[in-house]
């Protein structure tokens, strides 16, 4: 789906933050000093462009397919990243994390608190330190205003050149060019820029470290986490023999940074870390979703186990899981065994439970399980998520009912949940409901960032004569919010 040129503007403008990254990527051992480098009064974005940025992203991510929308994973990182904001300078702003659907091992911040990681990267990780460390260190790129210093700094030598460079990289991608015509695009416009950056983007790596490393230690993590993955990424680059990572590209890794990086961890008192433990579950649910095949998720798991190289009861879920996903459902259920005779309520073994039953097409048993988990954990999304996809697995209108009235209740508090609203959709339509059928289509439609298609498709509601007063008066005050914002929108 194409971008409105705002959109597109914006997404910009973030480029050029990254693109400067890549343009960095020093290999000096020279040693770094750290000065302080206060704030800076240079904005990435106008005022009205920070406050929707974050939205106009993350409609881009999901457009494109690239984002993980699993709750579990995503409640998870939010979780741990917004502790980590907490004990930050700007634990008043607003950040904005992604974990996104791509197998390389890279991270990213960008303006108004937007961070992403990429799949690659949580699933190489050995333990939630090591990822906290990674979030912590982006944290530190936004709160140091590290991005503004370096466009600030890119101004100054060839601004017009990188925006007609990256214009030429986004008109290539949008087109379907490939990654490496997209590659050797950007890096046509690098050479004006290439050695001014490399030492200002030492300092702001290295201060990015200090920072992280004292938000890991605050936060309860283990801060020598941020170091061991760093080194860990480094080696394995070079055993392997297949080229730096890409993460390693946008953050140059030198001798003396990892030294000092080390040092500064051992400054602080080694308490007792922060336990772990369901870090490896979400690496393994993650591990099922991004597995080309759920054969090969099988595998990794039965390895696991023999090489007793991993915690085992995270391994014997993820190895359920990805046999439910294969319809191996024999194999899923001796591994449920092992969970639930350790701990038969817990309410990840129940969940995963309730998912076998319904493949075994004991669909009221599955109901059963998820109907007593949504009313003893009130407002879990995973929950709540899982519960409606079992109502309308094989729906009744009773249960589509029931359905869409858990999903409304869900998406007043999640209203940018797409696969939700989709469903419910399906639901109000299956409960006989066609205006809130029509009017969900909609805001999937603008979920999406067809914001057009939206307003088109509740004027076509709009044309229900059976519609009463009160519905047509909130779908009337929904078009037009979103005029207001195609209008703002057309004037930039």
């Amino acid at each position: 789906m194409a971008l409105t040129t705002a959109c597109t503007h914006r997404i910009a403008h973030w480029a050029v933050g990254l693109v400067l990254a890549v343009s960095a990527g020093a290999s000096a051992q020279d040693s770094v000093r750290l000065p302080e480098m206060g704030s800076t009064t240079t904005r990435v974005l106008s005022p009205e462009e920070e406050r929707t940025f974050a939205t106009d992203i993350e409609r881009y991510f999901r457009a494109n397919d690239m984002l993980i929308e699993d709750p579990f994973i995503v409640d998870y990182i939010e979780d741990m990243s917004y502790r980590l904001v907490s004990y930050s300078t700007r634990n008043q702003s607003d950040f904005h994390f992604f974990v996104l659907k791509n197998p390389t091992i890279n991270a990213f911040a960008a303006p108004a608190g937007v961070i992403g990681l990429h799949s690659g990267l949580i699933l190489l990780a050995q333990n939630e330190a090591e990822v906290a460390g990674v979030v912590a260190h982006e944290i530190a790129h936004i709160t140091q205003d590290h991005l503004a210093r370096a466009m600030e700094n890119q101004q100054n030598v060839s601004m017009p050149t990188m925006l007609a460079t990256l214009g030429l990289a986004i008109a290539s991608g949008m087109a379907g060019g490939g990654g490496d015509a997209t590659g050797a695009i950007l890096m046509s416009g690098m050479g004006l820029a290439n050695q001014f950056q490399i030492n200002h983007t030492r300092q702001s790596e290295a201060e990015a470290d200090r920072v992280g490393i004292g938000l890991l230690a605050r936060g309860g993590y283990d801060p020598n986490g941020m170091t061991r993955f760093f080194e860990r990424l480094n080696v394995q680059s070079r055993s392997r023999g297949d080229g730096v990572p890409e993460y390693l590209r946008t953050h140059p890794l030198t001798i003396n940074r990892v030294a000092e990086a080390r040092a500064r961890a051992a400054q602080f008192a080694q308490d007792t870390p922060k336990d772990d433990a369901l870090f490896h579950y979400v690496q393994a649910r993650l591990r099922v979703l991004m597995s080309q095949r759920p054969e090969q998720a099988i595998a990794y798991f039965r390895l696991r186990l023999e090489q007793q190289d991993r915690p085992a009861l995270p391994m014997h879920y993820g190895l359920s899981l990805a046999a439910i996903e294969a319809r191996q459902l024999n194999l899923a259920k001796t591994h449920l065994d092992v969970l639930l005779a350790h701990q038969p309520d817990n309410q990840l073994y129940r969940l995963l439970h309730a998912d076998l039953t319904l493949a075994q097409g004991d669909v009221e048993q599955s109901l059963a399980i998820l109907s007593e988990l949504y009313h003893q954990y009130a407002g879990s999304q995973m929950i709540t998520v899982q519960y409606a996809q079992a109502l309308m697995h094989e729906p009744t209108q009773e249960r589509a009912i029931e359905a869409a009235a858990v999903l409304r209740r869900h998406l007043h508090a999640h209203p940018t949940d797409l696969k939700m609203t989709e469903l419910y959709a399906q639901a109000a339509a299956q409960a006989g409901d066609a205006v809130r059928a029509g009017e969900a289509q909609a805001e999937s439609y603008y979920i999406r960032g067809g914001l057009d298609e939206a307003i088109e498709q509740l004027e076509r509601v709009l044309d229900n004569e059976s519609m009463d007063y009160y519905q047509r008066a909130r779908i009337n005050a929904r078009i037009v919010q979103l005029r207001r914002e195609q209008f703002r929108l057309a004037q930039r």
